[in-house]
């Protein structure tokens, strides 16, 4: 696949690749220089964060409120 080096100096990734990879603006990349005219790009992997630990980063920390229930033991 070919591609081109903007004037700004950017390179556009194809449509086919950014669907395949599932490359989303803002997605970050490395960039290594291998040898003169080789060049490896590597997408950067974003952290996953589990639900807990979203739900911990909350401001507001009493958000949780226990729904009054009868016991399931007698059933």
């Amino acid at each position: 696949m070919k591609t081109t080096l903007s004037s700004k100096g950017q390179i556009v990734l194809p449509a086919e690749l950014r669907e395949l990879d599932r490359i989303t603006p803002g997605q970050q990349f490395e960039i290594e220089r291998l040898q003169s005219g080789e060049y490896l790009l590597k997408k950067v992997s974003t952290p996953t964060i589990s639900m807990v630990d979203w739900l911990q980063c909350c401001p507001e920390k009493d958000w949780f409120q226990p729904i009054p229930s009868e016991s399931t033991d007698t059933l």
